[in-house]
C-alpha cells in the first residue's frame, strides 16, 4: 500500500478506526476525509496544503501596517473565498510586497507610490497587471476596515499586453509534437489531455478513471470552481486505452505522485523542446488550440464555453470571431477568382 501523502499523519484511534491529519508548520492542522490517495481525501489536502500560513508574532505586529493589514486580510471572506491556486498566486504577489514594505503605515501608502511600483513592473506586462489587481483587493479591503478613505490603487495605470497572451497553437506544431512523442507515452496521454478537454494544467493533472463515466470526463475547475461535464473524444478514448494507468490521476511523476502544476508546465516544456517545437508553446496553447478548433467546426460561444469552463463571453467569441474572419476572406477571395474567370 502507497505511503500517505507528506504532511500527512495517519493512526488508528481507539475505536480502531483510521484517522488522518494534514500536519505542516506553520499551516492549520486539518482533518482528512477518506483513504489516502482517494478523490475526496486529495482534494481536501490539496485545499489544506494551497490554505493560509498561520502568522507567527501577530501580536508584535504593529497595528496599521501594511503588515497588520496583510494577517488581516489572510482571514478574510474575500481571500477566503478565493480558489486555492488564486490564493497561492496571490499571497506570493502580497508577500513580496511585505517584504519591501511591510512595516509602512498603510495609511501613508499614496497613488504615485503604487505608480511607480506598477512602473517597475513595465517589462512583464502580466506581472505588472497582477500585481495591481491584487493591491486594489487589499487597500479596497483597507478601506473598508477603516484604515484609509480612499483606495491608492484606483486609476493606476498598466502596460498594454502586446499580441493575445500564450500561444495558440497550430495544426502543425500539434502535427510536430504527436510526430516525436507516440501513443502510450506520458507525453502523448498529457497531450491529448489538453487538446482534447481544453482545460488548464491544473485541472488536467487531477484527471483520473474515477472521474470518467457514461462517456463523460468530470471536471471542477481549480481557479473558478466550474463544475463540467465533457464528452470524450474519440481520439482521447483511444489514447486512454493505449495508455497504461494504476494510479488515481492519470498523469504522475516518475515517483508515482500526483504532479504540481509547476512541475508538469516545466516537464511538459521540456517535451515541446524534445520535439524541437518553437520556444513559447505552453500546455496553456492547447486550451487555445482546442477553442479554435471548435470554433473552426462551427461551435457557437456558448457551444465553447461549455467545454472549455471560460466565464466571459467575450473570451469564447474571440474565437468565434476569428474563425469567421477566416471563413469570410476565403469566401472573398473565392468570390473575385470567380468573377475575374467570368470576365475572361
Amino acid at each position: 500500500m502507497k505511503r500517505p501523502p507528506k504532511y500527512v499523519q495517519s493512526f488508528v484511534d481507539r475505536f480502531e478506526k483510521s484517522r488522518h491529519y494534514f500536519r505542516k508548520p506553520g499551516f492549520k492542522k486539518v482533518a482528512l476525509p477518506g483513504m489516502p490517495w482517494s478523490p475526496e481525501f486529495m482534494a481536501a489536502y490539496e485545499a489544506a496544503l494551497n490554505g493560509a500560513r498561520l502568522e507567527v508574532g501577530t501580536a508584535k505586529t504593529k497595528a496599521g501596517t501594511v503588515s497588520a493589514l496583510l494577517i488581516a486580510f489572510y482571514a478574510s471572506t474575500e481571500f477566503q473565498g478565493w480558489s486555492p491556486e488564486t490564493q497561492r498566486t496571490r499571497r506570493n504577489i502580497l508577500e513580496r510586497f511585505r517584504a519591501a514594505h511591510g512595516d509602512k503605515t498603510v495609511a501613508n501608502l499614496q497613488h504615485r507610490h503604487i505608480s511607480d511600483m506598477v512602473a517597475a513592473k513595465a517589462a512583464t506586462p502580466s506581472a505588472a497587471r497582477n500585481f495591481k489587481k491584487t493591491l486594489q483587493s487589499l487597500m479596497k479591503f483597507a478601506v473598508a476596515k477603516g484604515l484609509r478613505t480612499d483606495n491608492p490603487v484606483t486609476g493606476v495605470a498598466v502596460p498594454k499586453i502586446k499580441g493575445d497572451g500564450f500561444q495558440t497553437w497550430t495544426e502543425d506544431h500539434i502535427a510536430t509534437f504527436e510526430a516525436r512523442h507516440e501513443i502510450g507515452s506520458r507525453a502523448r496521454l498529457a497531450f491529448s489531455l489538453l487538446l482534447y478537454t481544453a482545460q488548464r494544467r491544473g485541472d488536467v493533472i487531477r484527471m483520473g478513471r474515477q472521474h470518467i463515466r457514461d462517456g463523460l470526463i468530470a471536471v471542477r475547475q481549480n481557479k473558478t470552481g466550474t463544475a463540467l461535464q465533457i464528452p470524450i473524444h474519440p481520439e482521447l478514448r483511444h489514447i486512454l486505452d493505449s495508455t497504461a494507468s494504476e494510479h488515481l490521476t492519470f498523469l504522475v511523476t516518475s515517483f508515482g505522485k500526483p504532479f504540481v502544476a509547476a512541475g508538469f508546465g516545466n516537464l511538459f516544456r521540456e517535451w515541446c523542446e524534445e520535439a524541437e517545437l518553437p520556444r513559447g508553446l505552453s500546455a496553456h496553447g492547447l486550451r487555445k488550440a482546442a477553442c479554435r478548433r471548435l470554433a473552426e467546426a462551427g461551435c457557437s460561444a456558448n457551444e465553447i464555453m461549455a467545454v472549455s469552463g471560460h466565464k466571459s463571453l467575450g473570451e469564447a467569441e474571440k474565437y468565434v470571431r476569428a474563425a469567421d474572419q477566416v471563413k469570410l476572406a476565403r469566401s472573398a477571395m473565392a468570390s473575385i477568382g470567380k468573377f475575374q474567370s467570368a470576365k475572361t
